[in-house]
């Protein structure tokens, strides 16, 4: 299924003369054609794949820390303006549920879960596995994928994999297939090499030549993973670290 099909910059390019307008990927980016149900979007740090996965969550709804469409707590305010330019066009059908994932303040969202889920511990195993703050970083996010994603959602991730290991990875990308299977769509900001192979994925790479379709063994996460591992010595040497 796919909720949203097109992201579009609608600013002017002689307006797009400052942050976070003037990222040399941002800048070149006009409109971005959604194809498949899976999609990631891959780039170096500060690239502004991050920047652009915030605009489409805001603009979908979605509180600017994480959470669902119900959350609306704000610990600081840090994202940009850059969903003020940004429209989604969008399929014929709504999507029931929906996320947004942010690795860096997922903290904050789990605070918000128990604010809102306190005095009602029933409910809130039954939606996220239990108090989220109760577990290691890594069980915590894969409760949350376990027990509160359920289908028809569109769900928009920033660098997912920052907390898990790569057995808990093989794990996500398990639950994604069974979202998938039941009409939800993911965008999905990574570094991981892991996630990028899932089958059938669209993969996006953020440079400063704009947004462009790539494929998987030509993202630099997949050449430089596959290159240290095959020659790890080598380029511990190439790093003056022996």
């Amino acid at each position: 299924m796919i909720y949203i099909k097109q992201i579009r910059n609608d600013l002017d390019r002689d307006l797009r003369q400052f942050y976070p307008h003037n990222i040399p990927s941002i800048f070149h980016l006009d409109e971005l054609n959604i194809r498949k149900p899976v999609t990631f979007i891959v780039g170096e740090n500060g690239s502004g794949k991050s920047t652009l996965i915030e605009a489409v969550a805001i603009n979908s709804g979605f509180n600017p820390e994480g959470g669902g469409r119900n959350f609306r707590f704000d610990t600081k305010q840090s994202h940009s303006n850059l969903f003020e330019s940004i429209t989604l066009v969008r399929g014929t059908e709504r999507n029931q549920d929906g996320f947004f994932l942010r690795a860096e303040s997922f903290y904050n969202v789990s605070s918000e879960v128990e604010r809102v889920f306190e005095g009602d511990e029933g409910t809130l195993e039954s939606v996220y596995g239990g108090n989220l703050h109760e577990r290691s970083h890594g069980e915590c996010f894969l409760s949350f994928f376990n027990h509160r994603l359920f289908g028809k959602g569109l769900y928009i991730f920033d660098e997912p994999e920052s907390a898990l290991s790569i057995t808990s990875q093989f794990a996500m990308m398990i639950k994604m297939k069974e979202l998938v299977e039941k009409d939800s769509q993911f965008i999905i900001a990574t570094h991981s090499p892991i996630l990028l192979a899932y089958p059938g994925a669209d993969i996006f790479e953020v440079s400063d030549r704009g947004i462009l379709p790539t494929d998987y063994e030509a993202t630099d996460a997949f050449k430089l993973y596959h290159y240290f591992l095959n020659n790890y010595q080598a380029m511990i040497n190439e790093l003056g670290l022996d």
